[in-house]
């Protein structure tokens, strides 16, 4: 695979004896301690670009984005555009002259004439082992599908999505048990440290230039409504995987007999479980065994409708939840339109 160490438009006469211009884009949790790594070191963030702010929680309550409070908080000047391509983005951007433009979860892909503007590029830091799981869930997918390694890349930007060279990446083992909130906190917190390494080597003339393999290259879509539900007719691993991937937000779910709503957390997998898929074939004080279609899975927490997240003994004291309780899955089969 053909490296290089230098990149078109890197060889600047940007002095190295002062401070990066940096414009920071994203938008949720993720990115924040990487907008805090970059606002604790010797670099200026001129302004931050993140995504409207809209609803959230139960209530649908409007609140600004992650990134967006804490710039806010850091008296740096906030921009959100609907789109990127519109005439308002480039100019805000080009205003702004930037050296570098970090980008990490902002959610929408940039179009050339953004990728242009800043002197070196566009550097971003994505949350998968590329060229694997490119795309808006990488995360999710990576635990979902059992991996037991994921990692942050970060690459130079080009037109695509997540296609860019690799700069630098680091990985970190995932634990059998782990969940995809632990895994995301743990990336999240390893993005800040890789971005700030990605900048120091590329001022000091030492990164090397990857173009990605994309014979190996895997997507990561972002999730549909239907893959929140637990499907008992497959394996107790494939259960579990998609419990933990699906922890803590927005949690897996399947019915109760009376079609309401139950969420599942703390899965462990028991692989001499047997019973009817969906069926309830244990019960002890504080867990609950469910069959699937090879073995089970016991759960330590659980969350009925319109109550909080709990453990399952405090479940199991709230109401009746007896062995031989059916759990299942709702049909997600599309309807046909006989309009």
């Amino acid at each position: 695979m053909t490296r290089q160490t230098a990149s078109p438009g890197w060889n600047t006469d940007i002095p190295k004896d002062r401070p990066l211009r940096l414009v920071f884009m994203g938008t949720p949790d993720f990115a924040v301690p990487t907008l805090q790594a970059l606002l604790d070191g010797p670099h200026k963030v001129l302004r931050v670009i993140t995504q409207p702010d809209r609803g959230r929680g139960r209530g649908r309550k409007v609140k600004p984005t992650p990134v967006k409070a804490l710039a806010l908080e850091a008296g740096i000047p906030v921009f959100q555009p609907q789109k990127m391509t519109s005439p308002e983005a480039f100019e805000t951007m080009e205003s702004d002259a930037p050296d570098l433009a970090v980008v990490i979860a902002y959610g929408k892909i940039l179009r050339p004439r953004i990728l242009a503007i800043p002197r070196l590029g566009c550097i971003n830091c994505h949350a998968s082992l590329l060229p694997s799981y490119r795309g808006a869930a990488p995360i999710y997918w990576a635990v979902r599908n059992g991996e037991t390694e994921a990692g942050v890349t970060t690459m130079l930007m080009n037109a695509g999505m997540d296609t860019g060279p690799e700069l630098l990446k680091q990985a970190i083992a995932i634990g059998p048990n782990e969940t995809g909130g632990s895994v995301h906190d743990r990336l999240a917190a390893l993005s800040a440290s890789l971005l700030t390494e990605t900048i120091e080597a590329l001022l000091a003339d030492s990164l090397e230039i990857t173009p990605q393999d994309e014979t190996n290259a895997t997507y990561a879509p972002m999730l549909s409504k239907e893959e929140n539900w637990i499907d008992f007719r497959q394996s107790c691993q494939d259960v579990h995987n998609k419990i933990r991937a699906l922890d803590p937000f927005p949690g897996a779910r399947c019915l109760l007999p009376n079609g309401q709503q139950l969420k599942l957390f703390g899965s462990t997998v028991q692989p001499g479980a047997s019973g009817k898929p969906g069926e309830v074939v244990e019960v002890t004080t504080d867990s609950v065994t469910i069959a699937c279609l090879e073995g089970g899975i016991t759960l330590s927490e659980m969350q009925a409708p319109g109550r909080k997240r709990m453990p399952t003994r405090s479940f199991l004291a709230g109401q009746e939840f007896p062995v031989q309780t059916q759990l299942e899955t709702p049909d997600l089969t599309p309807k046909e339109d006989h309009g």
